[in-house]
């Protein structure tokens, strides 16, 4: 089961409202990358559930976690399904992303007190997803609907509480865009983890750029 308790994470969430998005088929990959995110700063990390090796990859990272970064609550993303969800909350995911709204997969998490952050679009489907019991609601792909649409629903909808994942680019104006806009969390992942840093296994600059996407927050 879960690692940490709902309050945990919604707490180290409020924190560190960063969030990056990560797969890779390589175990060790995997690891590496999150350990320096960790190092960097980061405190809620999501591991996406983008290909078949993404189950085991995840059951070692959540043991990797209790050794190198026990601060860390890991997540799981791209569920489709109850089956999937309750797979990985066995394994001990701290909580659950989805790129849309899975009714069947809220009522899951909430029977065992997992976070739950479900993929919508429009106001319609975010409040369908708070009715079901998200406390997050991620909005995705971000970049088609844009940091206006977010500074609009927070009109008629003030105490929705967005994370936005999709055009989320590591830099000050991508951060100040998009919290300035009322996002309560962003989430990233290739912009964060180009290629060419993963290919030469540069590490340390992935924990760099962590670390000054931290201090940028803390200025906004």
């Amino acid at each position: 089961m879960a690692r940490n308790n709902s309050q945990i994470v919604y707490s180290r969430l409020e924190e560190t409202p960063i969030v990056p998005l990560f797969f890779n088929p390589n175990v060790n990959v995997a690891k590496d990358v999150l350990k320096a995110c960790y190092d960097g700063g980061i405190r809620v990390f999501e591991f996406t559930n983008r290909g078949a090796e993404a189950p085991q990859i995840f059951a070692e990272l959540i043991n990797f976690c209790e050794k190198e970064c026990p601060d860390l609550v890991l997540g799981i993303g791209t569920i489709y399904d109850a089956k999937q969800a309750k797979e990985f909350i066995e394994m001990g995911a701290d909580f659950m992303l989805q790129p849309f709204t899975t009714p069947e997969v809220g009522e899951i998490c909430g029977k065992h007190d997992i976070p739950w952050m479900p993929g919508t679009m429009t106001l319609t489907e975010i409040r369908n997803a708070e009715l079901l019991g998200a406390k997050y609601i991620k909005i995705f792909p971000g970049n088609v609907v844009g940091p206006g649409f977010v500074k609009a629903l927070t009109g008629p909808m003030p105490h929705s509480k967005i994370m936005v994942t999709g055009g989320v680019e590591p830099t000050r104006e991508s951060l100040t865009t998009w919290f300035g806009a009322g996002a309560k969390a962003v989430g990233m992942g290739s912009q964060l983890f180009p290629s060419t840093l993963i290919n030469d296994k540069n590490y340390q600059k992935i924990t760099n750029i962590i670390s000054d996407l931290i201090e940028i927050y803390k200025t906004l």
